[in-house]
């Protein structure tokens, strides 16, 4: 989300008191009765409950679900979001070829086939993945969904000047023709070298190299169905045309999207959702305390962002013995953390970049995200549920260490410090209080921050995640959040510390540049054995705390307050946040 922050990426469905948004690594495997996540037994609610069980089982339909969030995210349109909040929320009015399956801890990262009669069909040595769709599949206005629907979707957002947010996977890994430039520039150029449709029921993709996981690509919003006659382009974010059982109603960007049934959907092709509630209704810009207060009482069902309570309310839930029983407390696949960019001297040099870890009060971080609460201090990028993770003991994570600190700054010739600016997204409280940490513990050591916070719906798009202009306007530092788009090193990895997949905008790589980490990216991806892949990935997680490129704040876990009310409610470990897609309310 996570990812994007990704996610950008973490938990929801109610109040996430001090952490962050993931997209893998929940709480431990789950007891289902079937697909749908209905559980095996029923349990009293009670704290952890829904890390391995559905808390409030339900098939009840009706109500309106009611959600909120603080800000506003990049796009709802499929084909230009990367937030983990977006990806899961996506799922109740689109259908990718593939999903999670809807199920509580490890049991929600087994992937299931959705739009697609089955998982990937590889051949030619894992190159190629073929698909078919299920019969009788529509959109909204009642036309039946095809192959070609899908492979437009997955083409137009390889535009990454239209659409700058989401991953790159399919514009590195499609074998796509030389000349083609995306649907609306070249939509003349013959495709079928990257993806085929053979039938209106099947689709292939043709890869330019073997990628066994080809199946977590099918599962990405990319190839939620658009229909190419209703694509408006960067405007199709105003109405996404719904393969889901649900609709939008209302979309006002930036203030509320209200969701209704899409009178088109057809259960009997859906064998994942319960479509319980008549009615979705989202606000978008809610102030935090007044959210969580709203929660806590009942008159919201769930935070979408989940990037935690305020301080205000974590003594009230701590001490209620009711709403503690109403908690679940998931460790994630994210990490916190701040990138360090080398776009502007004096950070192009390694021991100014050093000086700034070692001058972080790193406690002073753990705290603005929520305390121990919110994870335990980061001494790596990767998380710890990431295979090949390891340890790594690179720099402090007490309070700062001054002296170190200042021998890095005369190392780099900047013995009296320095001046640049750092950025973080204005509607998170979190990232302004870790900004204000470090502005505070680096005029210590002689740095001067200047801070400049930035909405997070163009956070990627326009300002941080854009180098022309990082490089105009002196930003050396800028906070950052990363949750995996899948538990392996290349899902959690791959879109933040490889250079190739930097563009003009909508960046998360915002400061890993090395041609050292890419070859040994290359290596992980060509390497079959899992074990030594792994270790790779591990390799290159040291490689980039050795170049100083980011400072690592947490390791996310999650306290997650369950909504009055709301019924199917548990921890995906898919998504290490509560589960959107079959939702309820009494």
């Amino acid at each position: 989300m996570k990812k994007r922050y990704a996610t950008p990426a973490f938990l929801a469905a109610g109040v996430a008191l001090s952490l962050g948004l993931s997209a893998c690594g929940g709480g431990g495997g789950g007891e289902t009765k079937n697909d749908s996540g209905s559980a095996a037994g029923s349990q009293e609610a009670q704290a952890n409950a829904g890390l391995e069980s559905v808390v409030n089982p339900s098939d009840k339909k009706g109500g309106t679900l009611k959600m909120a969030i603080t800000e506003a995210w990049d796009s709802i349109d499929p084909g230009d979001t990367y937030y983990g909040l977006s990806w899961n929320f996506s799922r109740i009015y689109g259908r990718p070829l593939v999903t999670y399956k809807p199920a509580p801890g490890q049991g929600g990262r087994e992937l299931v086939p959705d739009l697609a009669e089955s998982l990937g069909k590889s051949s030619d040595d894992g190159k190629t993945w073929t698909y078919k769709l299920r019969q009788g599949v529509k959109f909204e206005d009642g036309t039946p969904i095809t192959s070609k629907d899908v492979k437009y979707a997955v083409l137009r957002q390889l535009d990454k000047d239209t659409f700058v947010n989401g991953p790159t996977y399919f514009n590195d890994w499609l074998d796509l023709p030389k000349d083609f430039k995306s649907v609306y520039k070249t939509p003349d150029v013959n495709t079928d070298s990257a993806i085929e449709t053979p039938d209106d029921q099947t689709i292939v993709f043709h890869l330019k190299k073997a990628f066994s996981g080809f199946d977590n690509f099918a599962a990405l919003p990319a190839t939620v169905p658009v229909p190419k006659d209703k694509d408006t382009g960067i405007k199709y974010r105003q109405h996404p045309v719904a393969s889901g059982p649900y609709m939008f109603e209302k979309v006002e960007e930036g203030k509320q999207y209200t969701l209704v049934r899409n009178p088109n959907w057809d259960q009997a092709t859906d064998p994942i959702r319960k479509a319980l509630p008549d009615r979705y209704e989202v606000s978008l810009g809610v102030e935090a305390n007044d959210l969580d207060n709203r929660i806590v009482a009942g008159d919201l069902h769930v935070d979408l962002a989940g990037t935690g309570v305020q301080a205000a309310a974590v003594g009230t839930i701590q001490a209620d013995p009711q709403l503690k029983n109403r908690t679940d407390n998931p460790t994630g696949s994210r990490t916190w953390y701040i990138s360090i960019l080398g776009d502007n001297p004096p950070l192009d040099n390694v021991d100014c970049r050093k000086a700034i870890i070692y001058g972080a009060d790193r406690v002073g971080l753990q705290n603005a995200y929520g305390g121990q609460l919110a994870g335990e201090i980061a001494t790596g990028l990767m998380p710890p549920s990431i295979g090949g993770w390891k340890k790594l003991d690179l720099y402090p994570t007490a309070t700062g260490d001054v002296e170190k600190a200042k021998a890095a700054l005369q190392a780099c010739g900047k013995p009296e410090g320095f001046e640049t600016v750092m950025t973080f997204r204005s509607d998170r409280p979190k990232e302004q209080a870790a900004a204000e940490s470090l502005q505070q513990a680096l005029a210590k050591v002689g740095i001067k921050l200047t801070l400049k916070g930035f909405p997070t719906s163009e956070y990627f798009s326009s300002y941080a995640g854009k180098p022309a202009y990082t490089k105009a306007n002196n930003i050396g530092l800028a906070t950052n959040g990363w949750s995996a788009d899948w538990n392996t090193g290349f899902g959690f990895m791959s879109q933040i510390v490889d250079s190739r997949v930097v563009r003009a905008a909508g960046n998360y790589n915002l400061s890993v540049r090395s041609d050292e980490i890419d070859s040994l990216i290359d290596q992980a991806n060509s390497e079959q054995d899992k074990s030594k892949s792994d270790a790779i990935w591990g390799q290159i997680d040291q490689k980039v705390m050795e170049g100083a490129y980011v400072l690592p704040e947490v390791w996310s876990k999650g306290l997650l307050l369950r909504g009055k009310g709301l019924t199917n409610v548990f921890v995906s470990g898919a998504w290490d946040m509560y589960d959107y897609l079959n939702m309820g309310v009494e």
